[in-house]
């Protein structure tokens, strides 16, 4: 019996390891597609943040001309060189953006190949009320990531391009520094916009009630408030427009929240009582 145990054992590690082969599989097949195509990646998606002409500087300076706010969007100007201080710089850093972006890309099916493998221990219900998973998180991933690419990363390069505590000191950035800047707040961003589904799965087992979240609902404005001033150009206007978002999926968690907590009291109702 314990040898039956240990080999349904080893053969779910052995599951689990062609998951993870093939999801490490499709990363690598999409890096080297971007790798092979990097110049465009870097002049056209990695570096357009330098260019004055980008659609978020434009977009901005229309919106925030049209209300009659002043804003420093209209006259954008960057020093459009990056440093390499070594002669591998950048072929690694060309490497890492290619995996980084792959990860980006393939994340739909790695989060398939994560269901794959979760699936069969659900339920049939829990299968039926899961289908809609790979979706919705996906959706969320890639809203992170056209919000942190369109509206925080704009905004972050071109305050610290501007940013000076003397005239005697010069802005001249390295390119590995630069481009992790980019990447790093992609990530963070799309990672943070899951804030809907962690929540979800918290107070699936109790760690997070809406009480909870409710409760501290001024903390986190006050959180936000202060990583919006830290991120964007110190003008009222930008904050608010990373807050605004941010909020909005502290408000939806918590619906979240308090519709988890409402079918689990609903379960434990119908549920016979033992006598």
């Amino acid at each position: 019996m314990a040898e039956e145990k240990e080999m349904s054992f080893l053969e779910h590690l052995e599951e689990l390891r062609w998951h993870l082969v093939r999801s490490f599989s499709a990363i690598f097949i999409v890096g080297l597609i971007i790798f092979i195509n990097i110049t465009t990646v870097f002049n056209d998606i990695l570096l357009a943040h330098l260019k004055p002409d980008f659609f978020t500087y434009r977009f901005f300076c229309k919106l925030f001309s049209s209300i009659g706010i002043d804003t420093d969007f209209c006259t954008v100007q960057f020093k459009q060189t990056l440093q390499a201080l070594n002669p591998t710089q950048q072929l690694m850093t060309a490497i890492w953006s290619s995996l980084i972006l792959g990860f980006v890309v393939a994340f739909p099916y790695i989060l398939w190949e994560m269901w794959r493998f979760i699936s069969p221990g659900l339920h049939e219900n829990e299968r039926k009320k899961s289908r809609g998973f790979i979706f919705s998180t996906s959706s969320l991933f890639f809203t992170g990531i056209l919000f942190s690419y369109f509206v925080i990363i704009p905004m972050s390069v071109y305050f610290f391009y501007n940013f000076s505590i003397s005239e005697t000191i010069e802005n001249n950035f390295k390119l590995d520094a630069y481009i992790s800047l980019v990447t790093n707040t992609l990530i963070g961003v799309a990672i943070f916009f899951e804030l809907p589904i962690i929540i979800y799965f918290l107070s699936k087992i109790g760690l997070i009630t809406p009480q909870f979240l409710k409760k501290y609902r001024k903390h986190a404005l006050v959180l936000v408030l202060i990583l919006s001033a830290i991120i964007t150009p110190p003008d009222i206007a930008s904050q608010v427009i990373v807050s605004i978002p941010i909020m909005f999926l502290y408000e939806i968690s918590i619906h979240i929240s308090s519709f988890v907590i409402k079918k689990q009291l609903k379960n434990v109702e119908k549920s016979p009582r033992v006598q």
